[in-house]
Parts: structure tokens; sequence; C-alpha cells
């Protein structure tokens, strides 16, 4: 006697062979993959604050003292978010997209620091169950990847660019997780890398551990160098400013 799989489970494994297939048939196509974004568009004077917001074995929480500042001084802001993180910190992110200042964007499912050992299938898992995460917290589908750690190879960078995305990583790492790098040498760190149009990357979930001190005086620092302040959708989606919040 055959049994039948249930209408859930069915429609699942439909829009996994889906996606698999039509991934597939792109790879085979011969598409070469695009180039990951390590810095803004055009001349103007801007800079992307991007934070990562990751989990893996241990339990990560939102940096209050880094998003209170954000957006008490109105700065628009971007989030990587990974899928572990957005499900225990559901209703934390969902106020943060609900501010207008705060953009969310796919940092995959696990966190697995070589995607690039994984299988086609399992790299579509770690990126579409996460962007479903995200879709549901914020109402609206991500349009930016970052690769964790940011390692990856052409595989799987065509992989995630043919699931719609353009990978973004950052100018210059801030070393903010190093626990030994004081608020002091963090901000004098970035102050003498930092350039217009340059990608900034800390962390968000209680691992950069001096950052949420050393913001303060970067932003101010930026801003007396008459530094705006843009979501990466702002000037990576529609090609301007114009399109998300920009501060000073």
């Amino acid at each position: 006697m055959l049994h039948k799989a249930p209408v859930g489970q069915m429609t699942a494994t439909r829009k996994w062979l889906a996606i698999l297939l039509g991934v597939l048939l792109l790879l085979q196509s011969g598409l070469c993959a695009g180039e990951v974004v390590r810095q803004l568009p055009g001349n103007e004077k801007i800079i992307a604050l991007t934070f990562d917001a990751c989990e893996t074995k241990t339990p990560s929480f939102v940096d209050q003292s880094i998003v209170s500042f954000l957006l008490r001084e109105h700065i628009p802001f971007t989030i990587f978010v990974s899928g572990r993180f957005a499900r225990r910190n559901a209703e934390e992110l969902r106020t943060l997209a609900g501010t207008g200042l705060v953009e969310l964007e796919n940092h995959s499912l696990n966190h697995v620091q070589h995607m690039e050992r994984l299988s086609e299938e399992a790299v579509l898992r770690e990126v579409v169950e996460c962007e479903e995460l995200i879709t549901e917290l914020s109402g609206r589908k991500p349009l930016f990847f970052r690769f964790p750690a940011g390692n990856y190879d052409q595989r799987t960078l065509r992989i995630v660019e043919n699931l719609g995305y353009r990978v973004v990583h950052w100018s210059f790492a801030s070393g903010d997780p190093d626990k030994h790098l004081s608020p002091q040498r963090l901000s004098a760190w970035v102050l003498g890398k930092a350039r217009p149009g340059n990608i900034l990357i800390f962390h968000v979930n209680g691992r950069g551990y001096s950052t949420g001190e050393a913001l303060p005086d970067i932003v101010a620092q930026l801003r007396n160098q008459g530094v705006q302040f843009v979501r990466l959708d702002a000037v990576l989606a529609s090609g301007t400013t114009g399109g998300a919040p920009a501060a000073r």
C-alpha cells in the first residue's frame, strides 16, 4: 500500500527541487559570477555602517549600546542577520526594521564559516531559509548577502547571485571582535583607514566588544569631515542616495 506524503511536506520538497533545478541550470549555462561589492559607487562623501548579527552555538543578543546610539542620532544602518540570531531576537529585529532606519540583510541560516565546502543544496538552504525569516520580520525580501567570515568561491558566489542577491562584504575589517582592542584603538584604526564610499563592518551581536563605546567618536569625526551615512539599499539598489534614509 502506498502512503502519500503530507501536503505541506510535498510543497516544501517541490519548492527545494524547483530552486535547486533553477540554480543548476543557470550554473550549467556558463554564466560568470559577478563581483563582491566592497565599496559604494560614485564620488559622494558617503559611508555605509554595516553590522553583522550572527549566532552559532552561544546565544547572542542585540547590542543595545550600538542600536540606541544610532537610533538616537537618526543614523541609517544595515544589519546582516543570521537565521539563528533572527529567531532568538525576532521581536527586537522586527522593531528595528519598523523604524525605517534599519535595513535587514541575509547572513545565512547557520553562519557556516566555509560555505564553499557545502553542497549546492546546503548552500541554497542556508540562503533561502534565512531569507524567509528576514522577510517575515521586516516585510521585505533581503537584497544583499554577506558570506560568513567572508569566505566563498566562484561556485558559491554564482549560487547566491542566481538567487537574486548581490554579495556585499566590506572595505576593510574593523577588527572589533578582538577582546583586547580598546575603544580608543578601534576608533583610531577605523578613522585612520576610512574613506568616502567605504562599507564599514562591525558586530552588533555582543561580539563587537568595544564598538558601542567607540562608535560615537567614529561617527562624530566622520560627520566633521562632511560624511553622510547611508543604508546599502539607498545606494546599491537605486544607484543614488535618494532611495532610503541618509543622515549626516
